[in-house]
């Protein structure tokens, strides 16, 4: 049995759809704009599945938990509509300030959107975190509708599918249920499709050309913080930051200057490497990502600082972006 007709043997998730809503818009109004949010346990590929859904890179990713720390909006734009996502860090317990600030984030998103997302993987225990997630979503399901998005599905077979959807169809009563595969991109058009359905009709928020409402300092910034976090593996924990200095154009180069934060003078050794061979790394990579986004030669300078429980502190969270003002 392929998906299709599994779903048309079991149903799409068991919620209405807003066919109403499309009768009152009335004649000639056929463009749909609206907000949906990407929530999930840490390392389910939500900012792989923004990427993906966008065309480009917006959000940063790793195989280390917890990557996003902010929440991220990114814009699709297609014939039919508008989406605006809201990537937002892992739900997971909180060990710091930053890990409260991160939670906020991720649970203040379920409010005043139009559609939420939850990213699964493809698997049948349902574990303390999910049913944590599910608790959320319960509340918030009263008036937004909730959309299960099964990833990583080419890691299994296709019958391996089947008893993740039944074993979350049994928690909660989802809008719909959508298999897909973040990494390779399958089924992905079949989740615009379905997310678009729930959003209002509507004039859009942003031109068809923007993709991201970041400023540029900031994705610079979390650019050299994936690249950092993939070449240093699990020699740093997590609790690294990175601060740009300065941005300054001159002529057909841009010269950018940042600092990564770091809790401890071993990690900085780590982090800068023998005669400086790590950071050369990271800056090498984290470069090459720079100039395909602003679409010019880059000059990047990186140096290295010890900021100790940057993570708990409320001065240098701010500081970094942190700010605990934008999830109340």
């Amino acid at each position: 049995m392929d998906l299709d007709a599994y779903f048309a043997e079991h149903g799409n998730g068991g919620a209405k759809t807003p066919e109403a809503d499309a009768a009152a818009a009335g004649a000639g109004e056929s463009f749909r704009a609206g907000f949906a949010t990407l929530i999930g346990r840490p390392n389910v590929g939500k900012s792989t599945l923004i990427n993906r859904l966008v065309g480009q890179k917006v959000s940063i990713t790793s195989r280390k938990p917890q990557t996003t720390r902010n929440r991220i909006q990114a814009v699709y734009t297609g014939k039919e509509g508008q989406i605006v996502f809201l990537d937002t860090p892992g739900i997971n317990r909180a060990k710091n300030k930053l890990g409260s600030y991160m939670l906020r984030a991720a649970e203040g998103t379920l409010r005043d959107v139009d559609v939420i997302l939850w990213l699964v993987e493809p698997a049948t225990f349902i574990g303390a975190g999910e049913r944590y997630i599910i608790e959320q979503l319960k509340k918030a399901q009263s008036h937004t509708p909730v959309i299960l998005v099964i990833n990583k599905t080419d890691t299994v077979k296709k019958d391996e599918v089947y008893p993740a959807i039944d074993a979350y169809r049994r928690e909660l009563d989802f809008a719909e249920i959508v298999p897909v595969s973040a990494r390779t991109g399958a089924n992905t058009d079949e989740l615009i499709r379905c997310i678009l359905k729930y959003l209002p009709y509507g004039d859009p928020f942003y031109d068809e050309d923007t993709v991201t409402d970041q400023p540029e300092r900031q994705i610079v910034a979390e650019l050299i913080r994936e690249k950092a976090l993939r070449c240093l593996g699990e020699e740093v924990p997590h609790g690294i930051a990175v601060a740009v200095e300065s941005m300054k154009e001159r002529g057909p180069i841009m010269d950018i200057e940042a600092t990564i934060i770091c809790e401890k003078d071993s990690h900085k050794g780590i982090i800068i490497g023998k005669g400086g061979s790590m950071l050369k790394t990271i800056g090498s990579k984290a470069r090459a990502d720079m100039e395909d986004m602003l679409g010019q030669r880059v000059n990047l300078q990186l140096w290295v600082k010890v900021k100790k429980d940057w993570r708990d502190s409320d001065f240098l969270l701010k500081n970094f972006g942190y700010n605990p003002k934008d999830t109340v």
